[in-house]
């Protein structure tokens, strides 16, 4: 049976679970250091040997599990377009999502595994090491969320309220456009969140929209974005779009909308809209 059947795949997300905790207990212990060194990349983004050491880890339970589906990660050597663009499907993988929250030592880093098929992610795990928690999505089959050894627990998004919103921020990367949207938003409260956490939050229904008007890449998204569709929330671009995956050279996400509940995507696109270009604009990333 291939591996990225629909009655296959809660299996391999087992599997791909177990990796992604493997991966976490290697970032703990280095984490855990008294001192770890951090180098800059070429895009002056920092780089540790936590990032390189579940890099390993990941790849290599990867290879072993599905050696017929390629992996794109962000630690691995640049895959070029012209490969890329024949994959039907492919593994994305961040090692360590939240390299900053690392080194500030605030718990807010995850290991981030995607399966991505003609665009879409199929299958997403997204595991906290520093609260041994992992929330695992399946399209179709739903979303789970488990912390340490315990029995995994079905989660769903909050309807979105009328008021009172809780609105999941960029903890790293705040903009005027974010601001200028928030603005719309006066009766909500916002939550500054790292790394993927904040789709996560959005699928268990601790907050209840998480707008991204700035820059990011896809394998910062693709697992937890799984994980939120599969709890029922999603994901869209700013013209109301769905977001994918490795449909272009670029493997920088265009701005983004991530809701809980649908519901509320109509009303927040209609904000955006109207937001200033120039805001926009300065937000970096792919307007």
């Amino acid at each position: 049976m291939s591996s990225s059947s629909s009655d296959s795949l809660p299996v391999l997300a087992r599997d791909i679970e177990d990796i992604a905790v493997l991966a976490g207990r290697k970032i703990l212990e280095i984490y855990g250091s008294d001192d770890f060194q951090v180098v800059a990349k070429a895009d002056a983004s920092p780089l540790t040997a936590a990032d390189t050491a579940a890099q390993e880890i990941i790849v290599a339970g990867l290879r072993q599990r599905t050696p017929e589906i390629p992996i794109l990660s962000e630690e691995s050597e640049s895959v070029p377009w012209s490969e890329r663009s024949t994959w039907s499907r492919f593994w994305l993988v961040d090692p360590l999502d939240g390299t900053k929250e690392f080194i500030k030592r605030n718990g807010e880093f995850t290991v981030n595994i995607a399966l991505i098929e003609r665009g879409v992610p199929r299958l997403g795990v997204v595991h906290i090491p520093a609260q041994d928690t992992t929330y695992v999505g399946v399209a179709g089959q739903g979303a789970y969320k488990r912390v340490g050894q315990s029995q995994a627990t079905p989660i769903a998004p909050r309807p979105a309220p009328a008021s009172g919103l809780r609105i999941s921020v960029s903890r790293s990367h705040p903009s005027a456009a974010l601001a200028e949207l928030l603005a719309h938003f006066q009766d909500s409260e916002t939550i500054p969140l790292g790394s993927s956490l904040k789709l996560c939050y959005l699928a268990e229904g601790a907050v209840d929209f998480y707008p991204r008007l700035g820059p990011t890449s896809e394998w910062d998204i693709g697992a937890a974005q799984a994980v939120l569709e599969a709890a029922g929330g999603a994901v869209v671009r700013t013209d109301g779009t769905p977001l994918r995956y490795g449909t272009k050279e670029s493997l920088l996400n265009p701005h983004f909308l991530a809701a809980g509940d649908p519901a509320l995507l109509p009303r927040v696109l209609a904000i955006v809209a109207s937001l200033s270009p120039a805001a926009l604009a300065s937000a970096g990333g792919e307007g």
